[in-house]
């Protein structure tokens, strides 16, 4: 005699049939959980989260340059050179996954072009780094074109077009800051279908060019400075005048150094 429960072949059809409409419970991701905690601040003040980092970066590179950040070893001669060499690869590849970056979301690789990014950023902090160090624990490199290098004749025009890079370069460095950290910060906060409710495409692709002309410039003037031309640590270019000041005068003449000790 049938009961109104069911066979137990019933039963399973029917729990299959629910199975088919009921939707799987999904786990947030980081992109898309509760705003709380720090991670919470950072997804909804995204432009003071990127000021104050712009502050940070600020501060400690300017402190670097004026000596007031007791925080990096000293550096040898030699391995000064060595961190030039390190920083202009890092900037190459960071370049080059910057470029690649944009490749992928031109052509709708959302997950590489993020994964990219995240990359190249990844690189340009680690050049931060190396650079401080240098910066802080070594000295500067001037430019200069000795007798007998590439278009040496032309020193009067090579060394305006060095210095007018190295500034494109420094400004470009300078102003993309706030941008690529804008550009990072709502990257990593949102999903791809939050992401085109911001202006993360717009700034990202001022971030990019931005980006991508300074690190150019940059690796172009490494290679100007130490494998075309030559250099002299920042404070003894006064020693290159003794070559035309007279014997009697060249003593008083006491180029300095930039290293800090």
């Amino acid at each position: 005699m049938p009961t109104s429960e069911g066979s137990p072949n019933q039963k399973l059809s029917a729990s299959r049939k629910r199975s088919r409409h009921t939707p799987a419970p999904r786990t947030p991701d980081m992109a898309t959980a509760t705003p709380d905690g720090p991670f919470g601040v950072v997804r909804e003040h995204p432009v003071g989260v990127t000021a104050a980092l712009s502050v940070v970066g600020y501060a400690l590179v300017g402190g670097a340059f004026a000596g007031v950040l007791p925080i990096f070893p000293p550096l040898s001669d030699a391995t000064v050179v060595l961190f030039s060499d390190a920083i202009a690869v890092v900037n190459s590849l960071a370049l080059g996954a910057l470029l690649v970056g944009w490749y992928f979301i031109r052509n709708g690789r959302v997950r590489r072009h993020r994964a990219a990014m995240i990359t190249a950023f990844s690189l340009i902090s680690l050049f931060l780094v190396l650079y401080l160090w240098k910066v802080g624990g070594g000295f500067e490199k001037s430019f200069v074109v000795p007798e007998g290098t590439f278009l040496a004749g032309y020193a009067g025009l090579i060394e305006p077009a060095y210095l007018l890079m190295l500034a494109v370069h420094i400004l470009l460095s300078v102003v993309s800051v706030p941008v690529v950290l804008f550009a990072i910060v709502l990257g990593l906060t949102r999903t791809p279908e939050e992401l085109r409710e911001t202006r993360h495409a717009q700034v990202g692709r001022i971030a990019v060019l931005a980006w991508s002309v300074s690190l150019f410039l940059g690796i172009v003037t490494y290679f100007m400075l130490n494998h075309v031309y030559g250099w002299v640590p920042r404070g003894e270019e006064a020693a290159l005048l003794l070559l035309a000041v007279p014997r009697p005068l060249r003593a008083v003449v006491r180029p300095g150094r930039s290293r800090r000790d």
